[in-house]
């Protein structure tokens, strides 16, 4: 995944690109990066944050930089913000999104003179340069911006610095978001709108699907109005949204408070107590709790002053074995306990397993689980959510291949994703026995998208029920 933030002041603006970038630290693992212009040009720091937060890594940088406009991001993946020379003059861009047609872009590049690509640190050509290489092949930078919305297949979301200004994209069909802040001495642009409360701004605007303004330190102006269609992924509400933030005006924390309290009416188990996974399952855990009148407890707690977030390694072992190791245990309020234990969602079900097995250890007598989303049947095409390979990492996928002899098909996998089939009713009885639950029970895709409040034509379903 991965989030990005820019200021345009009328101060220096170091100060506030530094703590609206480390806001976003929840949504990547690898890179950070930041970039300034000011009186001496562009000046960039990019850093591993893969064994450090953000903050320790930029804190000299921050010191020695200076500038008035600045771009910076965290990145699960490629290196950026990246700077470019073209016939557009110099500029820097940072990017959030995922090209699913990579070759074929490279290629006709290629095909069109384009030289070569040198930024190949993760063995792949980094896709902020492409969509720099793309941006380039146009007459200016707006054209070059919207060329790369409508080409792209998957999506796109551009901070582009120049000493103009901050141009700010949203991608084509809003699957993320990019709001802009306003406070007197200037604009900020954002993927989170609460990284921005802190640091004085208030909500200016959120740009629509397929938008394009560029801020200064004295005005917003919409340089390509928004579209109509819109598909904005669900998933940031459910699991990679912070608490604080709010997408379409709807915030995090009460959607999946309301997430909560539909699982709880359509659940007929009694516990002894409900908890959450934390930390994103801690919420829908709450919401479970007040509607259905069983106490809420919190029988692990997260440890997190010496494992940040950002200490994830990408190996799949390791990352289990790190996500275990975080997870402290409370032994008084997990033995001889009744326990419905609800999780943002199930993918791999490696860590919930674990999880499970660890509080029988621990003397609990029932482990009812209760995901917060839909069986996942699908990998998302158009978002870096997972470094998953293949859609056989779903265990929901695997559970399908085994019930159906590998003869899966799209009609298939519909019925398995109808919470009133049988084939349903089926798989889900095959992962509880598989991962050694009590009982379990998944949120419905109706229920979930009620507790929303969003309309459910602008959501992206596509990892739930394959609908585009």
């Amino acid at each position: 995944m991965g989030g990005f933030f820019g200021v345009a002041s009328q101060e220096d603006c170091v100060f506030d690109l530094f703590f609206g970038i480390d806001y976003h630290s929840h949504l990547g693992t690898r890179r950070g990066g930041m970039t300034v212009y000011g009186p001496h040009g562009f000046n960039r720091a990019i850093h591993n944050i893969e064994n450090a937060p953000f903050r320790t890594k930029f804190d000299k940088d921050v010191q020695e930089m200076q500038g008035k406009y600045g771009i910076g991001c965290i990145s699960d993946y490629e290196p950026q913000p990246l700077i470019i020379r073209s016939h557009h003059g110099t500029y820097a861009i940072t990017t959030v999104g995922k090209i699913n047609n990579q070759d074929e872009l490279i290629q006709m590049l290629f095909d069109q003179g384009h030289a070569h690509f040198q930024e190949m640190s993760t063995g792949e050509v980094n896709a902020t340069e492409l969509v720099a290489a793309l941006i380039n092949t146009r007459a200016n930078l707006i054209e070059g911006i919207r060329f790369v919305q409508d080409i792209i297949e998957g999506s796109m979301s551009i901070l582009l610095l120049n000493q103009a200004g901050i141009y700010a994209a949203r991608d084509r069909m809003g699957r993320t978001p990019l709001v802009i802040g306003r406070k007197e001495e200037g604009f900020c642009a954002s993927f989170e709108n609460y990284a921005y409360k802190n640091l004085g701004y208030h909500d200016y605007k959120e740009l629509g699907p397929g938008e394009i303004v560029v801020i200064t330190e004295k005005n917003c102006i919409t340089l390509s109005d928004p579209k109509k269609d819109m598909k904005i992924c669900t998933f940031l509400w459910v699991y990679y949204g912070y608490p604080a933030s709010s997408y379409e005006g709807i915030s995090v924390e009460q959607m999946r408070y309301n997430c909560g309290a539909k699982m709880a009416q359509r659940d007929h188990v009694k516990p002894d107590i409900v908890a959450g996974v934390p930390d994103s399952g801690t919420a829908h855990a709450v919401g479970y709790a007040n509607e259905s009148g069983i106490p809420f407890s919190r029988p692990f707690i997260k440890y997190t002053p010496t494992w940040p977030r950002s200490f994830m390694p990408t190996m799949q072992s390791k990352r289990n074995l790190i996500a275990k190791m975080k997870m402290l245990a409370v032994d008084d309020l997990i033995k001889d306990k009744s326990i419905l234990l609800i999780d943002d969602s199930i993918v791999r079900g490696t860590q919930l397993r674990e999880t499970t097995e660890y509080l029988y250890e621990s003397g609990a007598k029932e482990v009812h689980i209760r995901p917060a989303c839909p069986p996942l049947l699908y990998g998302c095409k158009y978002l870096n959510f997972s470094r998953s390979n293949s859609e056989m990492d779903l265990i929901a996928r695997r559970v399908i291949e085994r019930l159906e002899n590998g003869n899966v098909t799209e009609e298939v996998l519909q019925e398995y994703a109808d919470p009133e089939s049988e084939k349903y009713e089926q798989m889900v009885a095959e992962i509880c026995k598989e991962l050694k639950f009590t009982s379990l029970r998944f949120n419905r895709l109706d229920d979930m998208l009620e507790a929303t409040g969003v309309e459910p034509c602008k959501l992206c379903t596509y990892c739930w029920n394959g609908k585009e």
